[in-house]
């Protein structure tokens, strides 16, 4: 019984969660501002929004046909029937529910009771919106090509940038650089995604940016988000060098470089997968890395 839901958490997803939250609290200890406290709430929020968001993408391309005898992904847990749909959408509530009570109890934690408390509440609600919506529903945002959009902005600027003003309590704009590098990394993965599935997409209706751009050009941007992604690190870096460690994430554009060749390459989508756990393992590695550089020695 346990197998089924943890094949449809998708956890090789969670990662790109971590990263966000990883970042935005090195960035807090770059500023003096980390709280460990804040930190471990972040993430378990994070986690749970973003297994919402799988769990909602799992049921919602069910019910709108998607996920059909042509699916080019690994198979999906409603899809097989291995969980009934009444059983995801329960599960549904329950990560919802979790995941707005640990967003509360983080925001309540870090800003006190404050006008600052009752906007990123509106931001939870958002996310936690953002989260179901992508292919759940009816006009999910993701039927429309928004997916990259809500990415960049809640792994990226909300992501990041949430998670840093959290523990500091202010947004430097030079965070910007690193919240909008780790915003594109997430982008990627959803791209690659969307790449694998073109075909499918395409015959159901689902107009991601692979879809309407096509498959010579989804490459293209592909390669744009990931050297965009790590185009943001490396200024954020030179404007900010207290030491060479710092440089270490660049040990993370070896695994990209190598993803990048394959992915260019690619002329099977369904050989694509293999590359969603690269992606975002070295998502998750270049976001360590960079974070650990940031840490005051």
């Amino acid at each position: 019984m346990l197998r089924p839901w943890l094949h449809a958490f998708r956890l090789r997803t969670l990662p790109l969660a971590m990263s966000s939250i990883i970042t935005g609290s090195a960035l807090a200890a770059f500023f003096h501002g980390f709280r460990w406290p804040v930190f471990c709430l972040a993430l378990v929020t994070a986690v749970l929004l973003q297994v919402l968001s799988n769990l909602a993408n799992d049921l919602g391309d069910h019910l709108h046909g998607t996920d059909g005898q042509s699916r080019v992904g690994p198979q999906r847990a409603v899809q097989s029937g291995a969980i009934a749909p009444k059983a995801m959408l329960r599960a549904m509530w329950v990560c919802g529910l979790l995941a707005l009570v640990t967003g509360l109890a983080l925001v309540i934690l870090a800003l006190g009771l404050s006008a600052g408390t009752l906007v990123f509440f509106l931001i939870g609600l958002l996310a936690i919106g953002a989260a179901v919506k992508y292919t759940f529903g009816n006009n999910p945002y993701g039927y429309a090509g928004l997916g990259d959009v809500s990415v960049l902005l809640f792994f990226g600027l909300v992501g990041v940038g949430g998670t840093l003003f959290l523990h500091t309590g202010m947004f430097p704009r030079a965070a910007l650089l690193p919240a909008l590098g780790i915003g594109l990394l997430c982008a990627a993965v959803l791209n690659l995604n969307n790449m694998r599935d073109i075909q499918g997409d395409a015959a159901n209706g689902k107009r991601t940016v692979a879809v309407q751009l096509g498959t010579k050009a989804a490459k293209r941007y592909h390669a744009l988000l990931v050297y965009g992604g790590l185009a943001c690190l490396v200024i954020f870096t030179t404007s900010h060098f207290k030491g060479w460690w710092q440089w270490a994430f660049v040990l993370g554009f070896l695994p990209l470089d190598r993803h990048l060749r394959v992915v260019q390459r690619n002329s099977v989508p369904r050989e694509l997968d293999p590359q969603m756990k690269v992606l975002s393992l070295s998502t998750l590695v270049t976001a360590l890395l960079f974070s650990l550089g940031l840490i005051p020695g």
